[in-house]
C-alpha cells in the first residue's frame, strides 16, 4: 500500500522517486495523484516526506485536485534557464530537473525512475542530468520494483474504485447478453433488423459504447472471439466473423476508469442457443477446476501453489498443461491469474516461476481464470472473476455474475 512506500524505499536504499509523464494512462502518476488531468507533469517523492507535484501553469487547478503539494513549472522561468544554458535547449530541460530535485532536498543519492514518456527524448535528458549531477544515481527496476510491491495490496479507497469498476463491467456484460439474445435468427446466425448477419466487430463497438456511457473505457481493447479464435487465449476475435448458434464465444473484458484509472478483469464463455456435447464437457471441466481452486484459496499462500493445483487437476482430466508440457499450445496454456489495479496485470503473479513475495495476502485483488483451448477443434473455454483478499483473510468476488454457458435464443 502507499503507506509502505517509505519503508520500501529504506529497504532498497532509495532517497527519492521521480515519476514523469501525463496525469492519465500513466499508472505510477495516477497512483500518487488519483488521476488528475495533466498533460505533462513530474512528481518527486523524497523518502520520509510527502510527494511534490510539478505541473504546467495552465493546469494548476487540475494539479490542486490531487491534494498534493504542488509547484508550477513557472517557478523556473524558461528565460532564466535559457540564459543560464546559453541557449542550449537540452540543458534548459536538464537545469529544470536539477532545480526541482534540489528544491525538494535532493542533490545526491539514489533516485528511482517511473512513468510513461517517449523513450528517446527522456533518455537524452536523463543521460545529461546524470552528467550534470554526478552525485545522483538514477535507478531503474526490472524485478525489485518498489511501486509494484506497494501497489500489490490495496487500501479501502482503491478497493471501492475497483469494486465500482466491477459493477460497470458486469452491467455491460449483462447488456451484451441481452443484446445477443434479443436478435433474430436465420440460418443459425444472428440477424440484424436489415437482414444482414450480426458481426463480432459490431458487438464490440456496442460494448465500447456501453462502457463509455458508464464512464469507463477499454484502452487495451477486449476479447470477444468465436469458434477457432476462442481456442487462442488472447485472440481478440475477427471483427467480420458472424455470430452463429452453438459456437463457443470467449468474452474477456478488462475495462478501466476513464483516463486510465483502476481496472477490472472478467471472462465468461457463452454458446448461443445451445452447447454441443463436446463444448459442454470442456466447459464442465473448466468450471470444476474453477470451483475447486476457488474453494481451496487460503490467505497468505503463494499464488503459484494454485497454478500447480490447476495444472494437476486438468492433467487428471486428460488435458495437456504447461506443467508437464511447457511448450503446449493446446489444453491449459497460461497461468491461473494475476493481480489487478492501475495495470490490468500486476503482482502477485501466479506462474510457477513467480517471485517469492507473490502471495495472496490481505489487500490483494487478483484474478482466477482457468481455461482450456483447442483451436483446431473450434473452441476454447475460460472463466474468470476478480477476487479481493479481505483484511479478515476471506476471498470475495468483487462483482459476482452468473456462470451460465448457454444464452437462450427465443
Amino acid at each position: 500500500m502507499k503507506s509502505d512506500i517509505d519503508s520500501l524505499m529504506q529497504a532498497n536504499n532509495l532517497d527519492a522517486l521521480l515519476v514523469m509523464g501525463a496525469g492519465q494512462h500513466n499508472p505510477a502518476m495516477v497512483y500518487f495523484t488519483g488521476g488528475s488531468h495533466l498533460t505533462s507533469a513530474d512528481l518527486i517523492k523524497k523518502r520520509g516526506e510527502p510527494p511534490v507535484l510539478f505541473h504546467g501553469p495552465m493546469e494548476r487547478d487540475e494539479a490542486a485536485k490531487s491534494g498534493l503539494i504542488t509547484r508550477s513549472y513557472s517557478t523556473y522561468p524558461v528565460s532564466e534557464l535559457d540564459k543560464e544554458a546559453n541557449g542550449d535547449r537540452l540543458r534548459v530541460s536538464v537545469l529544470r530537473y536539477k532545480k526541482m530535485l534540489q528544491d525538494v532536498g535532493i542533490s545526491t543519492g539514489r533516485v528511482a525512475l517511473y512513468g510513461k514518456l517517449e523513450v528517446g527524448p527522456i533518455l537524452t535528458i536523463l543521460t545529461a542530468l546524470a552528467q550534470e549531477m554526478p552525485g545522483l544515481e538514477l535507478v531503474g527496476y526490472q524485478e525489485q520494483d518498489i511501486l509494484a510491491e506497494a501497489m500489490m495490496t490495496k487500501d479501502a479507497s482503491e478497493i471501492a474504485r475497483i469494486r465500482a469498476m466491477g459493477k460497470v463491467t458486469t452491467q455491460v456484460v449483462g447488456k451484451t447478453a441481452d443484446f445477443l439474445t434479443g436478435q433474430r435468427v436465420k440460418n443459425a446466425m444472428l440477424i440484424k433488423p436489415n437482414g444482414e448477419p450480426l458481426t463480432l466487430g459490431e458487438v464490440k463497438a456496442q460494448i465500447n459504447f456501453w462502457l463509455a456511457e458508464l464512464g469507463a473505457e477499454s484502452p487495451d481493447s477486449l476479447i470477444f472471439s468465436i469458434g477457432h479464435d476462442a481456442g487462442v487465449p488472447h485472440s481478440g476475435g475477427n471483427p467480420t466473423d458472424v455470430l452463429r448458434l452453438g459456437q463457443t464465444i470467449v468474452y474477456d473484458i478488462f475495462p478501466c476508469e476513464l483516463g486510465g484509472g483502476y481496472f477490472y478483469d472478467f471472462t465468461r464463455t457463452w454458446c448461443l442457443g445451445f452447447a454441443p456435447d463436446e463444448t459442454q464437457v470442456l466447459y464442465e471441466n473448466v468450471r470444476t477446476v474453477y470451483e475447486k481452486v476457488k474453494d481451496a484459496l487460503q490467505v497468505n499462500q503463494p499464488f503459484k501453489r494454485y497454478q500447480q493445483m490447476t495444472c494437476e487437476l486438468f492433467e487428471a482430466m486428460g488435458h495437456p498443461t504447461i506443467l508437464s508440457t511447457p511448450q503446449t499450445e493446446i489444453g491449459y496454456v497460461h497461468s491461473l491469474g494475476h493481480g489487478i489495479g492501475l495495470k490490468v496485470h500486476e503482482r502477485p503473479g501466479s506462474g510457477l516461476a513467480a517471485q517469492a513475495g507473490d502471495c495472496l495476502v490481505p489487500g490483494v485483488v487478483a484474478t482466477i481464470e482457468p481455461g482450456l483451448y483447442y483451436p483446431e477443434r473450434g473452441f476454447g473455454v475460460r472463466l474468470e472473476d476478480s477476487f479481493w483478499v479481505t483484511p479478515e483473510g476471506r476471498f470475495e468476488i468483487l462483482a459476482p455474475y452468473p456462470l451460465d454457458l448457454v444464452l437462450p435464443i427465443i
